[in-house]
């Protein structure tokens, strides 16, 4: 099945060398102002394709909203975060990133938008903590009576898990060996 007229998932996962980086910029709305060529190959999308689009051109159906509520409130909020994110290539191939995303600042201290790097992964991080994790999100997400709901729930199971760690996000993900 087709997201957003993309085509459907392919199940077919991409991987990247550790030496790449992913590099993109967006303005403060989430619109690509700039991708380099890593971003390119790995994605599978063109330039024009994606300058003036939306971040979320690469969100993967399966990765928990409340990660990205977390990491918008974060940057927003003038912050760095840093979070592994499942995304979607063009051909519907996901590729998994630890990413680095900080805010971008003017001369004048005005931000103007955010900046985003991207490395690969640790695999045993992925499959012993983040997939379950992203998994029982999920869960929460689609279980709900809606959308919000879903949100809201996936959000406070979040928050429930750093409450209990004692920890920021930040520090939890590096707690899992980032």
């Amino acid at each position: 099945m087709a997201l957003y007229g993309k085509p459907g998932l392919t199940g077919h996962e991409r991987t990247f060398d550790k030496n790449d980086i992913i590099v993109t910029k967006t303005d403060l709305s989430g619109k690509l102002t700039y991708v380099n060529s890593t971003f390119l190959r790995i994605s599978g999308y063109s330039e024009q394709e994606c300058l003036g689009q939306q971040h979320n051109l690469i969100r993967h159906p399966e990765m928990p909203r409340a990660v990205f509520e977390l990491l918008w409130k974060t940057i927003q909020g003038g912050d760095e975060i840093f979070a592994y994110v499942n995304n979607r290539a063009k051909n519907g191939d996901n590729y998994w990133v630890l990413a680095h995303v900080t805010p971008s600042f003017d001369a004048g201290g005005n931000m103007v938008g955010y900046h985003s790097n991207r490395r690969v992964p640790d695999r045993d991080v992925l499959d012993a903590h983040i997939i379950p994790l992203y998994a029982r999100l999920l869960d929460l997400e689609r279980k709900a009576a809606g959308p919000r709901e879903g949100l809201a729930s996936s959000f406070q199971a979040v928050r429930d898990l750093l409450s209990a760690s004692r920890m920021s996000f930040n520090q939890f993900m590096f707690s899992l060996g980032v």
